[in-house]
């Protein structure tokens, strides 16, 4: 029965115990347990393991154990962990209970073995994460973390009218692979889309993330995009359509953090970029091609998560992340600037750094399935990300225009879990090798060949010295401060104004309305009244599933209509 008891239980109830216990050392200690106990529960799981529970005549898989959902496992629960030790120091009750839910619901949903359990998961995640954005207590937040949780609410919505329409279909509700074509698989394949920060669908990660608290963005990262990579990897592997959703996924947010200022926006333009790497792989489909997707998408949560570190750590101090304010902090943050700068060479790839011994493998995936077009983008956006990442986070953060600025290092708490995840980063660069263990097939790749060193390393070199020139010569944009228009811009803005247009211009009508109106009331009241007595549609019994989906409908209808009026 215990080994039944799913690891994200540990989180989720452990979370709801935090208030009983005092600030201070016996609730840290209690908080950094929680993981470590989750992290062993699923270390200890025997694969092929199912756990079951009925609810409303449904057979629910509560817990479902194989190599793709436990090295998913491994990783949320070591994130929780280093999430934990880096927020230490704060006191915010309402954030260490969120940010061990959200963590816990992450977890359940790996876990999950049909459609309906991960709809639960899914949920809480989004109703969870919510209140790190709202915990910095002000009104940016507050709209920004409202605009997020209609998008992922909005993303249930969708998962559960595909559900329904799945499981009409079908006649299942296991939590399997699927294939395009039927409006059900469509429907998850969009909820899942959206989580995953698919183009035009990406905005709420950039408008969100950078108004949560230092903390707050730390635990964002790791959790809802990877929970969907994860999604996409069991229900849409070799879905060749996501092949070229990842192409362009890599490319257009190089374009975008180039000329953003807050840097904490750039590292979610980032990451989205990176994100564009695992559903290319995801799409390709070949087991090089998913174990070089599942593989990236570890150490992205351990890169990702040291550069927003990093980032969190000049917020902390110097009380700003724009890199028009910033420069000149290594002088009196060393250790941070040098934890970022692992982060920045794990991201951009560097030889003996995390992302040199699993991109590659998506890369090389494309080029060996004849995607030559894919394989070249891809080899672009590795040199935007050195640009925007590797080189213009740790420059202007740390160096740069020295401002002045003389602050305090970042706190202990913050420096441990910045050299814990910065040791993991360069651990797995020299040897992959446990790592390629727990991926869900036999990894026949040796990143560590002299081709591959010296093309990444050309790669590497080339760009910095596009950089540096651009730099030298002033072609590089300034950094300023700014608004960067994204594409919500559309219908955040641009369709408000375009609605109110037409209602103007609709008033000219009004009269020619009313001339018939009467008529219309009467006429509109006698077909309510049909449509609502004895032998009208809304007197009989629809089925269940029909009723489920109407109402994801009309709540999708309502979240859309809020979305558009903020």
């Amino acid at each position: 029965m215990i080994a039944e008891f799913s690891p994200a239980l540990i989180l989720i109830l452990g979370a709801l115990a935090i208030p009983l216990l005092p600030q201070g050392f016996a609730r840290n200690a209690y908080m950094v347990l929680l993981p470590i106990v989750g992290g062993i529960h699923v270390f200890g799981l025997e694969p092929g393991l199912f756990g079951r529970v009925t609810l409303l005549d449904l057979e629910l898989v509560t817990l479902r154990v194989d190599s793709l959902s436990v090295i998913f496992g491994i990783i949320f629960n070591l994130a929780t962990l280093l999430g934990v030790v880096y927020a230490l120091h704060i006191r915010d009750t309402l954030q260490q209970i969120s940010a061990l839910v959200y963590a816990g619901a992450a977890i359940g949903a790996v876990f999950a073995g049909d459609l309906v359990t991960l709809f639960i998961y899914w949920e809480l995640t989004a109703i969870s994460s919510v209140f790190l954005i709202w915990a910095s207590r002000n009104e940016r937040a507050f709209r920004a973390g409202m605009r997020y949780l209609v998008i992922q609410v909005g993303s249930g919505v969708l998962l559960l009218g595909g559900i329904v329409l799945y499981s009409r279909e079908t006649g299942s509700i296991a939590f399997e692979h699927m294939t395009l074509g039927a409006s059900g698989t469509w429907l998850i394949f969009l909820a899942f889309g959206i989580k995953a920060a698919f183009p035009f669908l990406h905005n709420w990660l950039q408008d969100a993330y950078p108004e949560a608290t230092v903390t707050g963005t730390v635990m964002l990262s790791a959790f809802t995009t990877k929970l969907a990579v994860y999604t996409l990897a069991r229900g849409f592997a070799g879905t060749e359509l996501l092949i070229y959703i990842g192409a362009v996924m890599v490319a257009f947010p190089v374009f975008f953090a180039v000329i953003e200022n807050d840097l904490r926006r750039v590292l979610a333009y980032s990451l989205n970029n990176q994100l564009g790497f695992m559903v290319c792989g995801i799409g390709i489909g070949t087991e090089l091609a998913l174990n070089g997707a599942i593989s990236h998408a570890f150490v992205h949560i351990l890169y990702k998560a040291l550069l927003f570190m990093s980032m969190g750590a000049v917020l902390l101090r110097a009380g700003t992340c724009k890199a028009s304010e910033l420069g000149g902090l290594y002088k009196s943050m060393p250790w941070s600037t040098g934890f970022c700068i692992v982060g920045a060479a794990s991201i951009s790839g560097f030889p003996l750094f995390s992302a040199f011994v699993t991109k590659s493998m998506v890369l090389a995936a494309a080029l060996h399935e004849g995607y030559w077009g894919v394989w070249l983008v891809l080899l672009f956006a590795s040199a935007g990300v050195l640009e925007h990442s590797g080189i213009k986070i740790p420059f202007f953060g740390f160096f740069g225009h020295d401002q002045g600025l003389r602050v305090k290092e970042a706190p202990t708490n913050m420096l441990l879990a910045m050299g814990i995840t910065a040791f993991l980063c360069v651990a797995i660069g020299v040897y992959p090798f446990p790592l390629y263990a727990l991926l869900p097939t036999p990894v026949d790749y040796h990143a560590w060949t002299l081709p591959h060193v010296m093309e990444q390393l050309q790669l590497l070199i080339f760009a910095s010295l596009a950089f540096a020139i651009l730099m030298r010569t002033g072609f590089y944009p300034a950094e300023m401060r700014s608004t960067v228009l994204n594409s919500d811009w559309l219908y955040r803005r641009l369709l408000p104004r375009l609605i109110a247009l037409l209602a103007k211009e609709g008033g000219k009508l009004r009269h020619a309305v009313l001339a018939g109106g009467e008529r219309r009331l009467e006429d509109f009241i006698h077909r309510v009244t049909r449509l609502c007595g004895p032998q009208g549609v809304f007197a009989r019994t629809l089925p269940p599933g029909i009723t489920s989906l109407w109402v994801a409908i009309l709540l999708g209808v309502t979240l859309i209509m809020y979305y558009v009026g903020d």
